[in-house]
């Protein structure tokens, strides 16, 4: 197999211009997840972030911390997407075995990186620096690292897979740092709208609306408040002049309705 992915999802608008839309998988990898032990603050964030720079979050796994389960999530989608994202499993202890997965995916070998270890010992001296602590130097081969400003472990991106830990504020300096690397589509943008009315009454409307604006997603989000029931709808394109004129069609029907409406959150 080769370290390429699969960018078939990956829509373009012409030669020179940015690709509408670049799709993107997450794997969130931990026993501790699955088990309830630990919520996962991840996955809501990389989604908003990703969406932010132009980069559609299409999927999410969890799964356990075992090397197979990785090796057959991360081969299955590194085909399908233009970029998978993983996050956990490169830690110091012996159920840290993302590398060792990774590497097995692509069929490459795994050692300590001169580079990685050289990071580490940016923050921990001679005697810190454990044979433990030298397992988050192992990198597969041919790997890019990526920096990690807090603790110095490295993540790595291989192919179109990106591997980060899942300690949050961690992850989150990982992304920064592999961002400017990635191809990006056009920004997600967003128009909100909040309806003082039920899911049921507005699907109908709604429905016509998406079969008239092909090029925006068009979500119902219903909620309960002060004993009445209502409706968050949440517009989604990334080209400009189509969610305006699907914003104006949705007044037009809150109008026609009569329903009492307000604009809500816009991305």
């Amino acid at each position: 197999m080769g370290v390429g992915g699969n960018n078939a999802e990956t829509m373009t608008t012409g030669k020179d211009t940015k690709p509408d839309i670049v799709v993107a998988a997450l794997v969130v990898i931990g026993e501790e997840i699955l088990s309830g032990r630990t919520r996962d603050e991840n996955i809501a964030y990389i989604g908003a972030y990703l969406s932010r720079a132009g980069i559609a979050l299409r999927e999410v796994r969890v799964i356990a911390d075992e090397e197979e389960e990785i090796v057959a999530a991360v081969n299955q989608l590194r085909h399908r997407y233009t970029y998978v994202f993983t996050t956990g499993g490169i830690g110091p202890t012996h159920d840290d075995v993302t590398t060792d997965a990774i590497a097995k995916a692509f069929e490459v070998g795994v050692g300590l990186d001169d580079d990685a270890v050289n990071a580490l010992r940016r923050h921990f001296d001679d005697k810190e620096l454990t044979q433990a602590r030298l397992r988050m130097a192992r990198i597969p081969d041919g790997a890019e690292l990526i920096d990690n400003a807090i603790s110095r472990a490295p993540g790595y991106r291989i192919g179109n897979v990106i591997v980060m830990a899942g300690v949050p504020h961690i992850m989150q300096v990982m992304l920064d740092a592999v961002l400017p690397k990635l191809d990006k589509g056009q920004p997600m943008l967003t128009r909100s709208v909040r309806i003082d009315a039920p899911e049921g009454d507005v699907a109908a409307p709604l429905a016509a609306l998406q079969t008239a604006c092909p090029k925006v997603q068009i979500g119902s989000y219903p909620f309960f408040e002060q004993k009445r029931l209502g409706t968050y709808v949440v517009l989604r394109s990334t080209d400009e002049q189509s969610l305006d004129d699907a914003y104006e069609g949705l007044w037009r029907i809150i109008v026609e309705n009569g329903f009492e409406a307000a604009k809500a959150e816009t991305g």
